[in-house]
């Protein structure tokens, strides 16, 4: 497990004053103010997150020491991290997607399929991207109750029901 989680995504200026525009990937997006310091990945730390704001799919808000657009704008794609001590607990039967990056899948019949590789959003649902035992091409599953019946962190692995075939595809490409 990783002591630091994405938190959101900056989205460039929003004006011209150095405000941002912010998408949430917490549970309760407007949480994401409570998560601060945030952090970037590389390492560039915002002590304070001012949500002064909402916009189609996000936030605007105010960061401390951004105070232009230009400086707005250098922050566009740039990823936010809060540290897992000052996130919420989570229940037994919840997780982290951050924390099923590298864990072993399995099929129902404990076969090995791969390892997951991340865990990717683009709107319509998660995917697992998986990498097959001994290949270079990833799998993705969706990443619903169906096709991943169980994850088991204390174990570190995922057991999967793949539609047919999805793994076959893979060995052939």
């Amino acid at each position: 497990m990783t002591d630091r989680i994405i938190v959101g995504t900056l989205g460039g200026a929003f004006g011209v004053t150095g405000e941002v525009r912010i998408k949430s990937y917490c549970a309760d997006p407007a949480a994401i103010a409570d998560y601060a310091p945030l952090t970037t990945e590389d390492g560039q730390a915002f002590p304070e997150l001012v949500l002064t704001g909402q916009v189609k799919g996000g936030f605007t808000a105010r960061i401390h020491g951004v105070t232009t657009k230009e400086q707005a704008d250098d922050l566009r794609n740039v990823a936010l991290y809060a540290e897992r001590a000052n996130l919420p607990n989570l229940p037994d039967d919840e997780y982290y997607y951050a924390d099923l990056v590298g864990l072993t899948v399995l099929d129902t019949g404990n076969e090995t399929l791969g390892t997951v590789k991340s865990v990717i959003n683009h709107g319509a649902g998660d995917l697992l991207e998986i990498l097959p035992t001994g290949l270079s091409e990833t799998v993705l599953l969706p990443f619903t109750l169906a096709n991943v019946p169980t994850v088991d962190l204390s174990t570190g692995r995922v057991i999967a029901d793949p539609p047919e075939g999805i793994f076959a595809d893979a060995q052939t490409a």
